[in-house]
This record gives structure tokens, C-alpha cells and sequence, in this order.
């Protein structure tokens, strides 16, 4: 399956998308300044196992960077991928990283 991920500003959220333009999962967030607080990962059942999520992390995290930002993962499932992407820590905000 091919996903593309977009800012959605107007929605405050990252939108991913299959071949066929429909929504396969989103990650709301709350910008202010430079930090960036990403609030939840949804997934549309239809696509779950399918990588959708991962998708979604990578990508937001690969725009705050690009973006010079610092990212607040409140959503549990994104603190929980970047405990196994340690390539991430040097934009995450440092009171809200797991304990590994």
C-alpha cells in the first residue's frame, strides 16, 4: 500500500492517505511557536497492521525536524515508537521521554 502524508494546517493535523485519495489514519496536533504537541494517532480500522501508524510517526517527526521544532508527544502510541527510535530524542521535548 502507498501512503502519502500531509500537513493539514487548516485541521491541525497530519493526514495519511492510500492510492485512492481516502483518509487511512491522522495525527492531530497543537503548534505553538517552535513546539509542536502531537495529541493522538488515529488509525481507520480498515487499515490497522498495515503500517499506517509508523507511517504517521515517521513522517510527522521527519516535518518538526525539518521544521526545526520541538515535539511534545502526548499521544501514547507516538511516546511509545520513539522509545524504539532513539534517532528522534534530539527533538523531543526532554521532560516527556519515556524511561527506557
Amino acid at each position: 500500500m502507498q501512503l502519502t502524508v500531509t500537513d493539514a494546517p487548516e485541521r491541525d493535523r497530519f493526514e495519511a492517505r492510500d492510492e485512492s485519495g481516502a483518509v487511512a489514519g491522522v495525527v492531530p496536533y497543537q503548534l505553538t511557536g517552535a513546539i509542536i504537541a502531537y495529541t493522538h494517532t488515529e488509525v481507520d480500522p480498515a487499515y490497522e497492521g498495515r503500517g499506517v501508524g509508523s507511517a504517521l510517526a515517521r513522517a510527522v517527526l521527519d516535518d518538526a525536524r525539518a521544521r526545526r521544532r520541538t515535539v511534545v508527544p502526548l499521544c501514547p502510541f507516538l511516546a511509545d515508537w520513539l522509545t524504539r527510535h532513539p534517532e528522534y530524542d534530539d527533538i523531543v521535548a526532554r521532560s516527556t521521554r519515556k524511561v527506557k
